[in-house]
């Protein structure tokens, strides 16, 4: 049985000259869904897929570097690989600013809106939603498949709970964590955890494989692995493009 992310771009807030935006691709024996849909992830998506393999599109929050691939998505679905129907789950202000910008025209998108109190089924995936620490509404997704699990933070700073996801007493096996930064920037009000501060979170609801995502362009990869594993007590991985982790 299935059940995979694979890291199509994870750089945090812009892209750096080899990574893309965030995107992740979720892959399961009964569904194929991309997890937000940041500037350049089409690219890797490719690699990955045919786009007609596509079940479904969940996008977390409404910042540009998390969904604005899928105007270009809209293109490639209305005019070359013909498709309609296309489910698509974010926030209502996510879909405001799509419909701001395809106002008038077709779409080969069928949108649901969600919120914190969300539940997907999509094929054999299990999505729920919890709220993170961000200055927009932020869904932080819980995936369930297979008797097993990941969570993904989002765009989260340390306010980040765990407990926000209904079902959280369950084991989670797999944290994609936003780290944009190192300890030496906390208490300035990023709206984005520390490395640490990913660790502490997940070392607290006891994740049993912690991977680091969301660092701004220019980071250091070892830094950040560093500061997480002396902080979480064990190994830590750092989510980048073109990386599976098998859930």
């Amino acid at each position: 049985m299935t059940f995979r992310v694979t890291i199509l771009g994870s750089s945090g807030s812009y892209a750096s000259a080899d990574n893309p935006c965030s995107g992740y691709l979720v892959r399961s024996d009964g569904a194929t869904v991309l997890l937000d849909a940041g500037p350049g992830t089409l690219g890797p998506l490719q690699r990955e897929i045919e786009l007609s393999e596509l079940d479904a599109i969940v996008l977390t929050h409404s910042h540009p570097d998390h969904w604005l691939e899928l105007p270009v998505l809209r293109n490639v679905f209305l005019y070359f690989v013909k498709r309609s129907g296309v489910p698509v789950f974010g926030t209502a202000e996510t879909a405001q600013l799509n419909t701001d910008i395809t106002i008038g025209r077709d779409t080969p998108f069928v949108w649901t809106t969600i919120d914190p109190s969300s539940e997907l089924t999509i094929g054999d995936q299990r999505w729920r939603f919890g709220l993170a620490d961000h200055p927009v509404e932020t869904l932080g997704p819980r995936v369930d498949c297979v008797g097993r699990s990941f969570v993904f933070t989002a765009d989260s700073g340390p306010g980040w709970d765990y407990a926000t996801v209904d079902g959280i007493d369950d084991p989670i096996d797999v944290a994609f964590s936003d780290a944009s930064h190192l300890q030496e920037f906390e208490g300035r009000g990023i709206p984005h955890m520390s490395a640490r501060e990913a660790a502490l979170r997940a070392g607290e609801a006891a994740v049993r494989r912690l991977v680091l995502t969301h660092l701004v362009p220019g980071s250091n990869p070892d830094a950040h692995r560093t500061e997480a594993e002396a902080a979480y007590g064990g190994p830590v991985e750092v989510a980048l493009p073109g990386l599976t982790f098998e859930i």
